[in-house]
């Protein structure tokens, strides 16, 4: 595909048609002049397909530290030393005040995230019993990230009233043994299956700028697209001191755009979300990448770095012509 049609492509998938492996991978070969038209077309496609419903969720970060995993983006990892909080699992009325000013606020959706490999045993237990009594008081969808469950787990997260679960591939196949060594991206995909299998929703997605490529950010959206998420948290690396990463290159704004103008035209009904590291964007460059195709955002802190706040994040939504 030496000649890209950009009109071509655009009708097709307003048409209810896709963009095929191989013209996604051909489009980051495109020359910077050219990427305003594949910001126009991702923009088409956005408006055709998303409503006007700018989707909010936040986290707790309900369990801190220690985490025997090597991810080199990770300020939570035991192999490195970043100064990162390190607490257990937090009780329960610190996980409902959490919840209770989040949904105060007008959030929709709610997430328990805990560091380490995996819940399991009284740990999982208790934090079910966090999510049965959130789950009481209704007001909210709930959602769990805990790391790499089996079905049984899956299923004792549904039955306590988690309606989706995170996990995030992170990076494309072919550069995640790069950067993690001890778990595969085989173990997460099984992990989203055990969800799936149970009943569950998937939440999962990545993080850019940790030396990929372009092409392997495509690989990653590739990726995603054949395990069919409902939802796809894009994170921009905040390099941590301690961490491998500590010295990588920021990503232009351009090139961050155009990473979300990719990811909207293989994935054109599914909520793009704005996750951690965004913070560092400009305001101009936050409103571009909505009209992209970001229609939804992690709301207020994140796990180890500071988010937006969520009445910035309404008026951000509210300027980009969106309903927070």
């Amino acid at each position: 595909m030496n000649d890209i049609d950009f009109n071509e492509i655009t009708e097709r998938i307003k048409s209810g048609g896709r963009l095929t492996d191989e013209e996604a991978l051909a489009l980051c070969d495109i020359a910077d002049e050219e990427l305003p038209l594949l910001w126009k077309a991702a923009e088409e496609v956005t408006s055709t397909f998303i409503g006007r419903k700018f989707d909010s969720c936040s986290i707790v970060n309900a369990r801190s530290g220690r985490c025997p995993e090597d991810c080199k983006w990770c300020a939570q990892s035991a192999h490195y030393s970043t100064g990162a909080d390190v607490y257990p699992l937090i009780d329960r009325e610190r996980c409902m005040e959490a919840g209770r000013r989040s949904r105060n606020h007008g959030i929709g959706r709610f997430s328990l995230v805990t560091s380490g490999r995996a819940m399991s045993g009284q740990e999982l237990e208790k934090a079910c019993g966090h999510i049965e009594a959130l789950h009481s008081e209704g007001g909210q969808k709930l959602c769990a990230s805990m790391g790499l469950l089996g079905r049984e787990e899956m299923r004792r997260l549904r039955e306590a009233g988690v309606t989706r679960y995170h996990c995030n591939l992170e990076t494309a196949p072919s550069y995640f043994p790069t950067l993690c060594s001890t778990h595969t991206l085989e173990q997460k995909l099984a992990t989203i299956e055990a969800a799936r299998s149970e009943g569950l929703e998937i939440c999962s997605g990545g993080i850019i700028g940790m030396g990929e490529s372009r092409r392997q950010r495509v690989e990653l959206a590739l990726t995603l697209r054949r395990i069919d998420p409902v939802s796809v948290p894009i994170n921009i690396l905040c390099p941590i001191p301690g961490t491998p990463l500590q010295d990588s290159a920021p990503l232009t704004e351009d090139e961050i755009v155009t990473t979300v103008a990719l990811f909207r035209l293989i994935h054109p009904r599914i909520t793009l979300r704005f996750a951690g590291g965004r913070a560092a964007l400009s305001r101009e460059a936050q409103l571009r990448a909505m009209r992209a195709g970001i229609n939804g955002a992690i709301t207020g802190d994140m796990l180890t770095t500071t988010g937006s706040t969520v009445e910035s994040d309404r008026q951000l939504a509210a300027d980009a012509g969106l309903e927070f």
